[in-house]
């Protein structure tokens, strides 16, 4: 055979179509090297094929672990139509090679089988393999990197037309390739991330101990069903350590947007605030910054036996958590700042899943690790971690990738005031400012109320935006009620516990409990010395009137002004959204017969 004819060189696992293909390249006048299995399946049917060795000049060895890593083989592959690679090849006696046609071991399938050993999965990492595939597609520009049975007729076409293989393709089988290594090592990553974490301590995975500790091992996943589940990353360390408790692949989930909410919230304001955030299934129920409270507030937040020793993040947890105590019940908590033992006793009260903040001081440690009989979850956050500048995630088997949302909200952000009133207060554009913020980490389409540094009412997830309106102004209303002097009056009998009192005031201020049936009505009567009368149409639309200079943002352009004339009815005296809707100008308009501040953002804070 002429040592100009082009040669391929063949190394795959998987031979499914191997043969025609072999076929195929000697008819289009190729000259085949393989290596082990590949080139003695090749030869037994009856097609010549050299070994490998030939160029080499070496045998395999080590049982099969060097095969094909030699300068005579990456020589031929890795150089470049160029004099001084030209050159060196002549020097050595080095022919390029042309085609690369490789697959490998399939490590998968191999760790999944019950009797797999560590020795075993260790056997089944290829290495001359992903050697072969990255130098090949590094030097597409003149070698073509077949790592699929399915792209071998393209090959055999495309080659039986040109005498060559097209650039387009070149480069779609090198990412193919890159791909193909990528998967493999991020396989072998994840069985070993696995191994090894069964193997080291409970306390070395807690602690944080160790070089290189990159995994979190996770309780469940979204369902207990749903195991194993992990949480790792791929460079640097794992920025959360567990104080306490063992989180959830959900509580991670609401653990990781609750803590960017209150980091970004904090670093809003100048100077900074401390902030906190209350989370249910990845949305936030309540979020507020550290205002202090008046005695009306305290006693509404359930805090008025403390009132006098709460500090601004205590304040600010109150807040957070008495926005929407309903939706708070069994809440992942953020906060921005070290905890203080005022705010883990509060926290110590209230029934949820865990904690994230970036510090605790010893007594706040010892309150909360003690919660649940120590299986409260308590996560320390590295406050210096910044993550990537691109997300990915996977949607059924799909991979999607973006740039992270890392727009920055200010008092900026409100300076296009599109309507007659432009009189934006401090205090309006803080809890404009606490709005939006919040949007950014609540699951679209999405409204949100704020009043005095805090949510007051938020809609999250509705496929239409009146619909978002529409919840989250009445959940504001029913956070107004509940200030309602006849609320903060309701007779409890002596012993009646938190989550019950605040199921019990639900019920009244929505009046749902004086339509339930007989049994629900005495169930929910038997908590107090007297059943309550209910509040009448006179006392709520008195006490609703008296709500007033709310802000109310949207995740999107409001698309009606029927968005406008609800938020009016909860009080609202600033807007904020992006524009863009052809409704624009009434929306504006209907502002402006109410004297409302309406400022265009010209920023969608859609978030999935």
């Amino acid at each position: 055979m002429s040592s100009q004819a082009p040669i391929a060189l063949l190394s795959v696992y998987d031979k499914t179509g191997l043969l025609p293909f072999a076929k195929g390249l000697k008819e289009l006048g190729f000259r085949l090297l393989g290596s082990g299995g590949t080139a003695k399946q090749i030869r037994e049917a009856g097609m010549e094929i050299e070994d490998v060795s030939s160029i080499t000049k070496a045998p395999e060895m080590l049982g099969g672990r060097v095969k094909t890593l030699h300068p005579a083989v990456h020589g031929g592959i890795l150089s470049r139509d160029i004099e001084s690679d030209l050159a060196d090849l002549a020097t050595n006696k080095i022919s390029p090679i042309t085609l690369v046609v490789c697959n490998l071991y399939p490590f998968v399938l191999q760790t999944q089988k019950p009797d797999c050993t560590l020795a075993g999965a260790i056997e089944e990492i290829d290495i001359g393999g992903v050697t072969l595939l990255r130098a090949a597609a590094k030097n597409h520009a003149r070698v073509s990197i077949i790592s699929s049975p399915s792209d071998y007729d393209v090959i055999l076409s495309e080659w039986k037309e040109n005498k060559a293989i097209s650039d387009a393709t070149k480069r779609g089988l090198a990412l193919k390739a890159f791909e193909s290594t990528k998967s493999y090592d991020e396989a072998i990553a994840d069985y070993f991330r696995k191994m090894y974490a069964s193997i080291d301590s409970d306390k070395d995975m807690i602690a944080g101990a160790g070089v290189g500790y990159q995994r979190l091992p996770l309780r469940y996943g979204a369902n207990p069903h749903q195991k194993p589940a992990q949480a790792f990353v791929e460079q640097g360390e794992m920025p959360i350590t567990i104080l306490s408790g063992s989180p959830g692949y959900i509580n991670l989930l609401d653990a990781l947007n609750s803590w960017a909410l209150v980091k970004e919230l904090a670093e809003a304001f100048t100077p900074a605030l401390p902030a906190a955030a209350s989370f249910k299934h990845v949305s936030p129920a309540g979020a507020a910054v550290g205002i202090p409270l008046d005695e009306r507030e305290a006693q509404v937040f359930g805090v008025a036996d403390i009132k006098d020793s709460l500090t601004p993040l205590a304040s600010a947890y109150a807040r957070a958590r008495g926005a929407d105590r309903m939706s708070s019940f069994g809440d992942f908590i953020a906060l921005s700042h070290t905890v203080d033992a005022v705010t883990a006793r509060i926290i110590n009260r209230e029934v949820s899943d865990g904690v994230i903040a970036p510090g605790y001081d010893q007594e706040a440690l010892d309150i909360l690790q003690k919660k649940k009989g120590g299986k409260y979850c308590v996560l320390q956050m590295d406050a210096t971690y910044v993550p990537p500048d691109i997300e990915t995630r996977q949607v059924y088997g799909i991979s999607l990738q973006q740039r992270r949302n890392d727009c920055k909200i200010d008092e900026s952000l409100f300076q296009n005031i599109v309507t007659s009133n432009k009189e934006l207060t401090k205090q309006a554009i803080t809890d404009l400012t606490v709005a939006t913020l919040a949007l950014k980490y609540t699951q679209s389409n999405s409204v949100c109320y704020a009043l005095n540094g805090a949510v007051i009412g938020l809609g999250a997830g509705q496929q239409s935006r009146i619909h978002c309106t529409r919840l989250a102004g009445d959940k504001a209303d029913n956070w107004w009620l509940r200030h309602h002097p006849r609320v903060l009056a309701l007779p409890f009998k002596k012993g009646t516990k938190r989550a019950d009192k605040a199921n019990a005031i639900d019920l009244f201020v929505t009046g749902q409990v004086f339509e339930a049936d007989p049994s629900e009505r005495a169930q929910w009567e038997s908590l107090f010395d007297e059943a309550p009368a209910p509040l009448s149409k006179e006392e709520r639309d008195s006490f609703m009137a008296q709500l007033k200079g709310v802000a109310c943002a949207s995740d999107a352009f409001f698309p009606f002004p029927d968005n406008v004339h609800r938020a009016r009815k909860s009080g609202v005296q600033y807007l904020a959204a992006p524009g863009g809707s052809i409704m624009d100008a009434e929306c504006i308009k209907t502002a402006d017969n109410y004297g409302i501040v309406f400022a265009h953002t010209n920023l969608r804070l859609f978030h999935h």
